[in-house]
């Protein structure tokens, strides 16, 4: 399938670029809260689910039949061994990970790419090196990665398609795929068959915005830029709404996200899937030396109660101000609690003035990021961000460590399934006060058990191995629908 591009080239536009109709500021408020409530009543859990282990062995046993009427995360199944039948994917990323400190996105997007390669599959990925400096490309085995970056650093859509075609020219690609928008829905009409994975909606990040507009202080309100993008938030989200068929098949790495693709979005059941995003289960693994370790090199006290953990970029949206605000209070009637916070921003230096219960680490290479989580009792994710599923969150339960995390739909629904997992609380201070007391009463041992369910669930459900086959098996599908069907004879 050759794909013919005019001669002239075009920089990558924004996805949500459209003429936003001016709305007033408490019509957009009210209309967001609306959608805010129905949001929850419509997809948050009315109660705990079952026990992880117990609820992903039932999926498996229960389902029998075509894999586009899922309706649960692809990952809960266990698909067969590689059918001897390769795929040749083409793939649009908006960056590549180089060295320490790239956003979920990108590691996600590495790793899927570099485990689909080692099962036999010819990939070749378009996009720019995440520390916007000049790269070689890359062509190891089956993974070919082409940089190609614009003056800006972000990729250039038209250079990238020339690459494409002219590879496609020679064999044309079994599926195209794309992370979010990096392939531009304009783009994507001319492609006939591409699938995108959506790391994030803009009905998910409608509720970012005002989660953050409610934790400023009134006397805020005026100064902050969020007020501008809340009066944005409905007209993007339609422009959303409206230019998501042009992409014929939808991932999503959350449950909610895939219920609001349905019910919101209007998309037909048939065209959205959910695979949940995974990590290399070989990196992030269970090991007290290696955390104790790392406690030493870093100098965290020996006689320190409990030590938090937090890891990404040291921004607002991450809910810094939160976690800031969370701690200084906590550590007025709880000496002994310590936090480790691995990261660059602006708000490093914020915790720093905490005084000596904080050790800001700056960004860890990722062979460090292990150690850390080893290092700490509890993990704790203050994101204002509902949307998407942070690799944080699983990369900690890998290493067998409980979480402490908002009660978000994305997050409560795909992730803590239940309270053995760990704590959840309102975006909010007195509620997130509220939950480290709780993790603080409870202490180590039994946060130690919780972080053996955590383990034990993530192995089950985010590994690389559990993701990629899960792709595979989609694109597979994609390609001939004999491998819709489920279980196959090959299947376990």
């Amino acid at each position: 399938m050759v794909v013919a591009m005019g001669s002239k080239h075009q920089h990558c536009r924004s996805s949500s670029s459209s003429n936003c109709i001016s709305l007033k500021f408490s019509t957009i408020i009210s209309a967001i809260v609306l959608l805010s409530t129905s949001f929850y009543l419509l997809i948050s859990p009315v109660k705990h689910l079952p026990e992880p282990l117990s609820w992903a062995a039932g999926r498996k046993a229960r389902f029998n039949g075509d894999l586009r009427d899922a309706t649960f995360p692809w990952n809960s199944l266990c698909f067969g061994q590689n059918h001897n039948e390769k795929l040749k994917l083409a793939v649009f990323s908006k960056s590549w990970p180089i060295g320490a400190g790239p956003g979920g996105m990108e590691r996600h997007a590495a790793t899927l790419y570099q485990t689909l390669a080692a099962r036999g599959h010819e990939i070749h990925v378009f996009t720019a090196p995440s520390d916007r400096k000049p790269h070689v490309d890359i062509h190891q085995g089956n993974l070919h990665v082409y940089f190609v970056a614009n003056d800006h650093g972000s990729v250039n859509c038209s250079l990238a398609f020339e690459i494409f075609n002219t590879i496609n020219g020679r064999e044309a690609f079994d599926y195209v795929h794309t992370e979010s928008v990096s392939l531009p829905h304009w783009r994507a009409k001319v492609v006939p068959r591409v699938a995108v994975t959506w790391h994030g909606i803009w009905y998910e990040i409608m509720h970012s915005k005002l989660f953050e507009e409610l934790l400023l202080n009134p006397q805020e309100v005026s100064q902050k830029p969020v007020v501008a993008e809340l009066q944005e938030a409905m007209p993007r989200l339609i422009d959303e709404i409206r230019f998501f068929p042009t992409y014929t098949q939808h991932i999503c790495i959350s449950n909610s996200a895939g219920e609001v693709l349905v019910k919101i979005y209007q998309l037909p059941e048939k065209n959205v899937h959910v695979i949940l995003n995974g990590v290399d289960e070989t990196k992030f693994v269970h090991d007290l030396e290696a955390g104790v370790r790392f406690r030493k090199k870093h100098g965290v006290p020996e006689n320190v109660s409990l030590v938090m953990g937090v890891a990404g970029r040291l921004v607002r949206d991450k809910g810094h101000p939160l976690l800031h605000e969370a701690f200084s209070t906590i550590t007025k009637t709880h000496a002994g609690i310590y936090l480790l916070v691995a990261g660059s921003g602006p708000w490093g230096k914020r915790y720093e003035e905490l005084g000596p219960n904080v050790k800001v680490l700056g960004a860890l290479e990722s062979s460090e990021l292990s150690e850390f989580y080893n290092a700490i009792d509890v993990f704790v994710n203050p994101t204002l961000r509902p949307q998407g599923l942070d690799l944080t969150l699983i990369e900690a339960m890998h290493c067998g460590k409980p979480v402490l995390t908002p009660n978000y739909p994305s997050i409560v629904g795909t992730v803590v399934v239940n309270e053995s997992f760990g704590y959840t609380f309102s975006p909010n201070v007195k509620s997130f006060v509220e939950a480290l007391k709780s993790v603080i009463r409870d202490g180590p041992k039994v946060l130690q058990r919780k972080g053996s369910i955590c383990r034990e669930y993530a192995l089950s459900m985010f590994t690389a191995t559990k993701m990629a086959s899960a792709y595979e098996r989609f694109f597979l599908c994609m390609k001939n629908p004999r491998f819709c069907q489920y279980p196959l004879p090959t299947d376990c």
